[in-house]
């Protein structure tokens, strides 16, 4: 079972929102939280949920992988849809975004993504995770610390990581993105969403039609967005008016 709060606005919701936290964060992380009260606040029903094994959700985080968190996203996205009503926008932090940026297109209802500081591949995680312990290849099994916290990292996880091509996945989007992330991210270089930008954007001929994406810069920024406090309400401010427009492009 997955751990979950919804955020619901006064009002009927204008649209709904699925959104995803970061690697080893959880739905009450700071920014998390303020984006989803603050999106609740403008009129948008918000579910912000925890992945396998973090939060309140159970399982082992240590069995968990990329392939795991697209499933736990599919899950919260089912639960959203007959609950309430099926989401309309997929927001995501960091490793977050990749996984709501890997699985959008097989949601029907979802007309954009938001993405938050968000990896342009999986494969530099497992290298770092890797590097932060090297027993986790020689013994298949190993510790990082987190954000203070130690985390057992299996074998499994990377070799997962290191399976999925999501430079595929985004060539194949038809859905507008809009791309968050700052120039001074110590987590994340800004190559990323550039290499992000450009694989959303530039299609081969053999490739669906580019979708419209727009990046917005974060300068100054931290990668948990704490450093700056404008960044979040500005952050859910434009994610409101790009939402917003989204929708009456689709009533047109």
């Amino acid at each position: 079972m997955l751990g979950g709060i919804v955020d619901l606005p006064e009002d009927p919701p204008r649209a709904s929102v699925v959104l995803t936290h970061c690697f080893t964060c959880n739905k009450d992380l700071k920014a998390i939280v303020r984006i989803g009260r603050g999106l609740a606040e403008q009129g948008f029903l918000v579910l912000r949920y925890d992945l396998t094994g973090l939060g309140n959700s159970e399982g082992d985080f240590a069995q968990s992988n990329f392939s795991a968190n697209q499933a736990d996203l599919v899950a919260a996205v089912e639960y959203l849809s007959t609950t309430y009503q099926p989401p309309s926008f997929l927001i995501g932090h960091s490793f977050g975004g990749a996984c709501s940026l890997s699985t959008a297109e097989q949601f029907p209802s979802v007309q954009g993504i938001i993405s938050l500081a968000s990896p342009s591949d999986t494969h530099h995680l497992a290298d770092l995770l890797e590097r932060m312990d090297p027993e986790i290849p020689a013994k298949g099994i190993g510790v990082v610390r987190i954000g203070g916290r130690e985390y057992v990292i299996r074998q499994q996880m990377l070799d997962d990581f290191r399976r999925h091509d999501l430079s595929e996945k985004l060539r194949q989007l038809t859905k507008p993105v809009l791309l968050f992330h700052s120039p001074e991210d110590e987590t994340l270089g800004f190559e990323h969403v550039l290499r992000l930008f450009s694989l959303l954007s530039q299609r081969a001929p053999t490739d669906s039609e580019a979708p419209p994406v727009s990046l917005m810069c974060l300068p100054g920024a931290d990668h948990l967005l704490v450093k700056q406090p404008a960044d979040i309400p500005f952050v859910v401010d434009t994610i409101a008016t790009w939402c917003a427009r989204q929708l009456a492009d689709d009533q047109t």
